[in-house]
């Protein structure tokens, strides 16, 4: 298949100074690819360059299609004074624009993405009200009424209950039948080797982009913690404290 955002020797990086450098590769277009690597190596800034809000050193970045993005919980404004269908109906504004009015197809289709993360009746919450679990179920209601052919997500399963990364996590897994392009940021290892068939393990370099058993072999991951342009090489992989399981090298 054809890829679906191509990367030519890109470097990307905050006032000149590199978090990633000489990357290069593929994502194919349907492919189901986590991006793994110690605290500071470079994966959430790798998403916002594909996304386009961090412009390249060098390199650079082609992209096919529209691309929905989950942003990290910490970056949502909690406070914000917002109900949880003004929130996720911001996923239809590039077909509406930013005050294009609603009609009933669209009301309909909330109802659906609500529907679809477990969030019935939710529409008229205040999202201050909302627990972690319940705030990321409508950040992927939002996402959901994007329909866009690629789907970043970046840590969408960071402190939240085991019931809601399961439910999501089937999201996830509807969206790759779909055809959809899904790449996302994680910590968990024994979540990507379950269920992510290809894997970026990320140093600030390039350490393995491939299949996933192979990315996540010992040896790799210890290469990853050792690279010398990584913050730390003893970070750790989880960043909420929990024992990162078999992911962990001793």
């Amino acid at each position: 298949m054809s890829a679906a955002i191509r990367i030519e020797d890109l470097t990307l990086g905050y006032d000149g100074h590199p978090a990633v450098h000489h990357l290069s590769g593929a994502f194919v277009g349907g492919s189901l690819t986590a991006i793994v690597g110690p605290n500071g190596s470079g994966k959430s800034t790798l998403l916002k360059g594909i996304m386009g809000t961090l412009t390249p050193i060098g390199g650079r970045i082609v992209r096919e299609g529209e691309i929905a993005y989950l942003p990290q919980s910490a970056e949502i404004d909690r406070s914000f004074p917002a109900t949880v269908s003004e929130l996720i109906g911001l996923g239809l504004w590039k077909r509406r624009g930013l005050f294009g009015g609603l009609d009933a197809a669209d009301r309909e289709q909330m109802a659906a993405a609500l529907h679809a993360v477990g969030l019935d009746g939710f529409a008229k919450r205040p999202i201050d009200t909302l627990s972690g679990g319940q705030m990321q179920r409508a950040l992927f209601a939002r996402v959901l009424l994007q329909d866009a052919p690629v789907v970043l997500l970046d840590e969408p399963f960071t402190a939240i209950d085991e019931k809601t990364v399961h439910d999501l996590m089937h999201l996830v897994g509807h969206w790759h039948a779909e055809g959809r392009t899904v790449i996302a940021v994680l910590h968990d290892l024994e979540l990507v080797r379950r269920h992510f068939p290809d894997t970026l393990l990320l140093a600030r370099e390039p350490v393995v982009w491939g299949r996933t058993p192979v990315a996540l072999r010992p040896e790799n991951l210890q290469r990853a913690r050792a690279m010398p342009e990584a913050w730390d090489e003893h970070a750790p992989w989880h960043e909420d404290g929990q024992h990162d399981h078999a992911g962990h090298v001793h």
